[in-house]
């Protein structure tokens, strides 16, 4: 019996945004992509952070957050759940 869990291409494609001239994927995203609690990746990296590029992973600003966030018109809240500014983590490979 095997646990892999496939996504499609267009699932992942949509969970990818274009931030500071970079494709990134928000770190909550991709905890669910594999599974675990977005403290667990956001603690993984930190851990292993000498095995990361410079900015691999960073914090949105306000500005970058507003933008973002201007393009989901349904928001019930006025940080989408959110507590702090959300983290997003740049790959080449996206």
């Amino acid at each position: 019996m095997s646990n892999d869990i496939t996504f499609s291409e267009e699932l992942i494609s949509y969970k990818i945004y274009f931030i500071r001239n970079q494709k990134v994927m928000f770190v909550r995203d991709l905890a669910v992509l594999y599974g675990i609690e977005t403290r667990v990746l956001k603690q993984a990296v930190r851990r292993n952070i000498s095995r990361f590029t410079y900015g691999f992973m960073f914090e949105l600003d306000i500005t970058e957050f507003e933008n973002w966030r201007s393009q989901f018109v349904t928001s019930n809240s006025e940080k989408m759940g959110l507590r702090y500014l959300p983290m997003v983590l740049q790959n080449t490979a996206y």
